[in-house]
Formats: C-alpha cells, sequence, structure tokens
C-alpha cells in the first residue's frame, strides 16, 4: 500500500489551494533540471506564507542544470497582494530616457524614435507614509539584448521597476519574490560545463577494430607433376578387325 503524500493546504481568497511534492513536481517546475525534495518543501512552503496561488500563474519553480531552483513570481501577484492591503493608494511607472541630453521619466512605456533608452522608474503611494516608494533601475543590468528584450526593452524594463518598487513597499509580503523579468534568461544561455584550470581537453575518437598481425611460416609450394591419362580399352575390342589382311 503507498504512503500518502503530505499536503500543504491553505485558502487564497475564497479558494482552496492543495499543494503536494508530486503536485509541484509535475506541474508546477520549469527548466531543464530535476527539483529536490526539499527544494519543493521550501516552495510550498512560502506559497503558504504568502498566500500564492500557482495555478492562476502566481508563481511557479524554475531549475536549470548547475543552478539550484528558484522560486518566480508573477508581476499581477505583487499587484493583488498590494491591492488587499488597507493602506495601498495606487503607482504610476514608466521608462527612463535620453532626450537631447537630458535624463526623462516618460509614464508608460512608449518613447520617441530618437530618445535613448536607458531605464525604467516605478512610485507607489501609501497612506501610511510620509513619502511615496520609488524604484528606478537601469536597462544595461537586466537587458539580454534577445528575445523579448530586444522587441519590447521599454515594456520589460518598467516591469522590472514595478517589481522592485512592490517589493520595497511592502517588504513583509514580498520580500524575497522576483519576476521572470528580474532573473537571468538562462535558456538564451544555456550552462557549460567548468573544467579546472590544469585540466587538458580530451579528445575521443571514434572506436575502429584493431589491426591484427599474423606472421605464418612460409610453406613453399611445388608444381604438381602432371598424371598420364590413358583411356581403357573396352574389353570386347579386337585389334585384327583393323588388319586389311584379317579375314574373319
Amino acid at each position: 500500500m503507498e504512503k500518502e503524500e503530505k499536503k500543504t493546504t491553505y485558502t487564497v481568497g475564497e479558494e482552496e489551494i492543495t499543494l503536494t511534492r508530486g503536485i509541484v513536481r509535475n506541474y508546477l517546475t520549469r527548466g531543464n533540471a530535476a527539483v529536490t525534495d526539499p527544494e519543493i518543501v521550501q516552495f510550498m512552503a512560502i506559497c503558504q506564507a504568502n498566500k500564492l496561488n500557482p495555478f492562476v500563474g502566481d508563481c511557479y519553480l524554475v531549475k536549470y542544470n548547475g543552478s539550484p531552483a528558484s522560486m518566480i513570481t508573477s508581476k499581477e501577484a505583487f499587484m493583488k497582494r498590494a491591492e488587499t492591503g488597507p493602506n495601498y493608494e495606487g503607482f504610476q511607472a514608466g521608462v527612463i530616457v535620453l532626450r537631447d541630453n537630458k535624463v526623462e521619466e516618460l509614464e508608460g512605456s512608449f518613447y520617441l524614435p530618437d530618445d535613448k533608452l536607458v531605464g525604467g522608474w516605478c512610485k507607489i503611494t501609501r497612506s501610511d507614509r510620509s513619502y511615496p516608494i520609488v524604484a528606478r533601475v537601469r536597462l544595461a543590468e537586466y537587458t539580454t539584448g534577445k528575445s523579448t528584450w530586444a522587441a519590447k526593452p521599454g515594456t520589460m524594463i518598467r516591469k522590472v521597476a514595478i517589481a522592485q518598487a512592490f517589493r520595497e513597499a511592502y517588504p513583509v509580503n514580498l520580500g524575497g519574490l522576483y519576476t521572470p523579468d528580474e532573473m537571468p534568461d538562462e535558456q538564451e544561455q544555456p550552462q557549460q560545463a567548468v573544467l579546472p584550470a590544469n585540466s587538458q581537453p580530451v579528445t575521443i575518437e571514434p572506436e575502429q577494430e584493431p589491426a591484427v598481425e599474423v606472421n605464418a611460416p612460409e610453406i613453399p609450394v611445388s608444381e604438381p607433376e602432371p598424371i598420364p591419362v590413358q583411356a581403357p580399352e573396352p574389353e570386347d575390342f579386337n585389334a585384327d578387325l583393323f588388319n586389311p589382311d584379317y579375314k574373319g
């Protein structure tokens, strides 16, 4: 009889969430490496403590070869957590550009073709704070120059700024949680094996059949002597029949 897996059950809003190691391993992980049981247990504990629902995309567990597992949280989960707080009054966010040699903060992700995009910003207002919480981030620290970062750099760097600002504004609820936009794109930068400094490259040749040398003694070969062949004469052969003087 199989032992029943230990369950982690908690409530998010009005929905009951149940997690097990099997559910997390089979449905809530990404990457190219297998997660360990301790990493799964930690993931479930963080989900429970932060009231995150991984089944609607609030978070997931990712692991690549050579790296420990990381918990990734969606930007929408950050906002949902903030909106449930009694002191949240909203946010503003946008991009930072260099225009005519001056730094400009623009709201949203729109900027002119002649502008040079250099970063993103976000401002969060709480009624129980004297000053707004502001985060400004540099594009060069996060962009990979590939995939979505190449196509939509303004949108991406704005999302990073939003995540940082919400995490600073709500450290108790969001501390230690990161969005995928803040993490390095490990799928575009595959892990490479690191060899010791004194190691030498090894070339593996395809297997070949070993050459076998046979030293056999030489045997003199002589020409066979011809064997005379004589056709046998029939038993009733009578040579006198060929004698012209023979009269029978």
